[in-house]
């Protein structure tokens, strides 16, 4: 398979990095959202009803894009390390890229997690305490650090 020339490894990484900015902002959005809405908002509001809806938009314009174009310029890169570079899949079972691959791993289930508290939110219940999703909201950017240093590094195993 031959790699299109078009697209340089730079111009991905410098899209994945974009595309994971934006979903980590969303990620650290969306919970803020909701400690403010389960503190000043009761569930049949008219507030309510404001932040189910500025709760969905964060979701469906922000967050789920952004995880998608994460996982398809990440998956672009892989296929660049085996077909372009010709490093084949070895490379993927070395300690940097472990660590990163579960962080991907992790902060996609962490975005699963936002997705089913939304709904339930949005039903009018309260899964968590506003203290909780203040305590957690800072989650996905420390997980995104170790992600981002495990590769840029890639001080795992080298």
């Amino acid at each position: 398979m031959s790699w299109p020339g078009f697209l340089s490894y730079d111009l991905l990484r410098g899209l994945h990095i974009i595309a994971m900015v934006a979903w980590m902002a969303g990620m650290m959005m969306l919970p803020r959202l909701f400690a403010y809405h389960t503190e000043t908002a009761p569930p049949g509001t008219e507030f309510d009803v404001h932040f189910v809806r500025w709760e969905g938009k964060v979701l469906r314009i922000i967050i789920n894009p952004a995880m998608i174009l994460t996982w398809i310029f990440g998956i672009s890169l892989i296929l660049f390390h085996v077909y372009g570079a010709r490093e084949g899949w070895a490379f993927l079972a070395q300690p940097w890229m472990i660590v990163k691959l579960v962080a991907v791993i992790f902060l996609s289930g962490w975005h699963g997690m936002l997705a089913g508290a939304r709904r339930k939110i949005a039903a009018g219940a309260r899964p968590r305490t506003a203290r909780y999703w203040r305590a957690t909201n800072e989650i996905p950017f420390l997980v995104a650090i170790v992600a981002i240093l495990a590769v840029t590094l890639q001080f795992f195993g080298r």
